[in-house]
């Protein structure tokens, strides 16, 4: 999908499969472009850029997955792209492009049907749907009548606007909700008691990104999906090393991910990548080296 370019309802929707007794709907709130060198860290560009090839602003092109989970019972929500308060700067900078409602038109799912939302963590390109802003200035929640769940150690965190990352915590993508109730904050107290969110999905906190950024499981009928979000957040990310420049404690990605293989790889889980516009979802195995890849 190109920019400048009005998408069809197949580039809308990103991918589709059934997991057990669950359907999974891959949305998209369309692409962006973020610096190559942040987005692969301390990797060098000569190695990286065989992956994902930059623009002439050293720019990659990345996605904005939403995955939508029918359970039968629910219809959950995971993650809400970029939304529409971005700046007019950061918009010609990012080049994003506010697709969300129209991918879920697309997909044939109505705002007013979701009942759960979950936000790996509150960066506003995870967050950015949660609401909507209006002309008027103000934001309504965007999924009327669902139940949002964030974990409370990532609000603590975007009230403090600390400088190495405050740009990425915009108060409207959250806090209107917390103030009415409808959003749930979660802790590792709270996780490690009872991770179940609805039968079938569960979260489990994958520092490194950030302090307590989220997995979230999905369960159906003996099989297993993840949306790992940001711990690995394109499938070009697989290497243990290759951590973005955006990772609060990258030596912390690098064992989480090491971790995560652990279980992923000998159970098959069908990963859904956050920001990979190609490839939204794969299973990964090693390869003769020993590597993660995708499993083809």
């Amino acid at each position: 999908m190109h920019p400048a370019s009005k998408p069809t309802d197949e580039e809308l929707i990103r991918a589709r499969t059934t997991l057990g007794d669950f359907e999974l709907t891959v949305c998209t709130d369309g692409t962006y472009l973020l610096d190559g060198g942040a987005m692969f860290g301390v990797v060098p560009k000569p190695l990286w850029s065989k992956r994902a090839p930059a623009d002439d602003q050293n720019r990659v092109l990345l996605g904005l997955n939403t995955v939508i989970v029918r359970t039968g019972k629910h219809t959950i929500a995971i993650e809400t792209g970029i939304g529409n308060k971005q700046s007019a700067k950061m918009r010609e900078l990012q080049g994003n492009q506010e697709l969300l409602p129209s991918s879920l038109k697309a997909a044939q799912i109505k705002p007013e049907e979701v009942d759960i939302v979950i936000n790996s963590h509150l960066h506003f390109d995870h967050c950015g749907w949660n609401t909507t802003l209006h002309a008027d200035g103000s934001v309504t929640p965007t999924f009327p009548n669902a139940r949002y769940f964030a974990h409370a150690g990532e609000v603590a965190h975007g009230h403090k606007q600390y400088e190495r990352d405050k740009v990425s915590y915009l108060s409207p993508n959250y806090d209107p909700l917390i103030a009415t109730g409808q959003m749930t904050l979660l802790t590792n107290e709270s996780i490690a008691s009872n991770p179940q969110i609805v039968p079938g999905i569960s979260v489990e906190c994958f520092p490194g990104h950030t302090a307590q950024m989220m997995a979230i499981h999905i369960e159906s009928a003996g099989k297993h999906a993840c949306y790992i979000s940001d711990l690995i957040p394109t499938a070009h990310h697989l290497d243990t090393t290759w951590c973005m420049g955006f990772d609060l404690d990258p030596m912390r990605v690098i064992e989480e991910r090491k971790r995560f293989y652990k279980r992923a790889i000998p159970e098959d889980w069908l990963i859904l990548f956050t920001h990979d516009h190609q490839t939204p979802m794969a299973r990964i195995a090693l390869n003769e080296k020993g590597k993660p890849v995708i499993k083809t």
